[in-house]
């Protein structure tokens, strides 16, 4: 009967195995119809924005590019992302879903339009095709094709590469190609080869700026925070021991006083009244027979012990640094908002309102945190740390988010809109608007990659090249959130991924357990995204040419 029960669980666990799509049937199910909804949406909208002679076949290829580009773009750079909040165990991956689904298409919409201006014109010298818009559109398609391509294969194998490397280089090979095709004397002329270089330079400086400040911010939460908290646990624990040799106790009679509840309510200060209450209620447990020099002897040890505790001050680093970290953070993140971020809703701040908002951000922010990391005082440091870190966490997951947005859905956002803009003027122009149509379709396509093919790099970045924690993943969110966001406001495309990955390896540093093995298929990835997007990029506009 018992091996007939084992067999029978054993097919139900076979049969749950093989159900359609498996566990998450119903996720992926819904996020499948959301992208068929969204294409089909866009295609209705597309054909109301275009002329309707210029609606055909082209038009159609190149909104399934651009949205097969977001979808990527999400399974790699955005699972890249959220690696370190999901690696810490901060966020789930449907928390990280619905974190990012917000965030970055709001940094898209809010703060991503100098950076697609950047990716769509500066790299392609643009008087090259004045007379050919159709050669351009070409190249687009051939460069969304390209990034997606490669995105794809190194999501498959978890490997965090650079979107913006990718588009660039896909720009750069099928720029070249068509250059060849038409025969054209000076080819080397329609890529602008000085904004490579400016761009190349960038790409140097990403990871460096990145791990320096991750390394920078970590070693201070170590210092100030982590170590005080591993050496008040230390003597927490000594004073245990203590009372345990001072009263005889055994340790099954430690655990019936609660000692760790009587240390936490010896630190919070507790009315009189209570106290003795507790004290009473621990003496009675403690007490073997009548014998009163036990009683005498623990009245002695809990003296000590109660005024241990209170020398101690556990959770000092938790109430005066964090609170602290917290409301420089808040400080950075709102300031970038405002410097950049919100310039185009055309909403100006003197610099007094501006200081204003600032103050008012860091004041909430410190007293916010203070409050929350006074309530936890009842827990031990261990787990009060991770879950203040683990808020401030999200906080940071969401920052970085919108400054992800506001970079790199761009390299999606940016070449789609020069096809859209030439198909529906016949000409190229140096500025096309970014229809809020394209935004909101692309954002969706990002999200559903994050969810369908993410997984493998929210692995790698989360676990693989170090051990996380929400303190270091704070710190390295943060890191990066910060150097992301500069590099918006001055319109340079750099990798997130670089400055990211650049995070997490100074964090590891910190901790002198950085997986510098690990770095060496994800350097590789880095090495030769540009010359695989390229060669891509190249064979499909040779392609587009011939078809269309």
């Amino acid at each position: 009967m018992l091996n007939r029960t084992s067999a029978e669980n054993s097919e139900t666990t076979d049969l749950s195995k093989q159900k359609f799509l498996g566990e998450d049937r119903w996720w992926h199910l819904t996020f499948g119809t959301i992208m068929a909804a969204t294409l089909i949406f866009f295609l209705v909208w597309a054909h109301g924005y275009v002329p309707a002679g210029n609606f055909n076949m082209l038009l159609i290829a190149a909104i399934a590019l651009g949205l097969f580009m977001a979808f990527n773009i999400g399974g790699n750079d955005v699972a890249n992302s959220f690696g370190t909040s999901v690696g810490a165990g901060t966020l789930t991956m449907k928390q990280a879903l619905l974190v990012a689904a917000i965030f970055e298409v709001a940094g898209a919409v809010i703060a991503g339009g100098q950076v697609t201006e950047t990716v769509r014109s500066g790299i392609v010298n643009l008087d090259v095709f004045t007379s050919s818009p159709l050669d351009l559109v070409y190249i687009m398609m051939a460069a969304l094709l390209g990034a997606a391509v490669w995105l794809l294969i190194a999501t498959k194998f978890g490997l965090p590469v650079s979107t913006t490397h990718s588009i660039i280089g896909a720009i750069v090979g099928a720029a070249l190609t068509t250059g060849f095709i038409k025969g054209n004397n000076g080819v080397l002329e329609t890529v602008q080869w000085n904004q490579i270089g400016q761009i190349a330079a960038s790409w140097v400086l990403s990871p460096l700026l990145g791990g320096i400040a991750a390394y920078l911010l970590f070693g201070f939460i170590k210092r100030y925070i982590l170590l005080y908290n591993e050496k008040a646990d230390r003597r927490l624990a000594q004073l245990k021991q203590d009372f345990m040799e001072q009263t005889n106790a055994s340790e099954e009679s430690i655990d019936r006083i609660g000692l760790i509840q009587l240390s936490a309510y010896a630190n919070a200060r507790l009315p009189k009244q209570e106290s003795k209450a507790i004290a009473k209620e621990a003496r009675e447990a403690l007490a073997q027979g009548d014998d009163p020099t036990i009683q005498a002897k623990y009245d002695h040890a809990l003296r000590q012990l109660d005024k241990g505790v209170s020398e101690v001050q556990a959770h000092r680093a938790l109430t005066v640094w964090v609170p602290l970290l917290g409301a420089a953070g808040a400080l950075i993140i709102t300031s970038m908002l405002l410097f950049k971020g919100l310039k185009n809703l055309n909403l100006e701040f003197s610099q007094v309102q501006t200081i204003t908002i600032l103050i008012m951000v860091g004041t909430l922010t410190w007293f916010a945190l203070m409050v929350f990391a006074n309530t936890l005082k009842d827990k031990n440091l261990s787990r009060a740390t991770f879950i203040l870190f683990s808020w401030m966490q999200v906080f940071t997951a969401a920052a970085f988010a919108f400054s992800h947005g506001s970079n790199d859905i761009a390299n999606a956002i940016g070449p789609f809109a020069a096809v859209l803009d030439v198909l529906r003027t016949g000409a190229v122009s140096e500025e096309a608007v970014v229809p809020s149509a394209a935004l909101f379709a692309f954002g969706v396509a990002l999200i559903v990659g994050l969810w369908f093919i993410g997984r493998n790099v929210i692995r790698t970045v989360g676990s693989n090249l170090t051990k996380m924690h929400p303190s270091s993943g704070f710190a390295a969110e943060l890191a990066a959130a910060i150097i992301v966001m500069l590099a918006s406001q001055f319109g340079l495309p750099v990798s997130s991924t670089h400055i990211l990955i650049g995070a997490v390896l100074g964090v590891g540093m910190v901790n002198s357990a950085a997986n510098w093995r690990m770095m060496r298929p994800i350097g590789l990835a880095w090495v030769i995204t540009l010359p695989v997007a390229a060669l891509i990029g190249a064979i499909g506009v040779a392609v587009l040419q011939f078809i269309f």
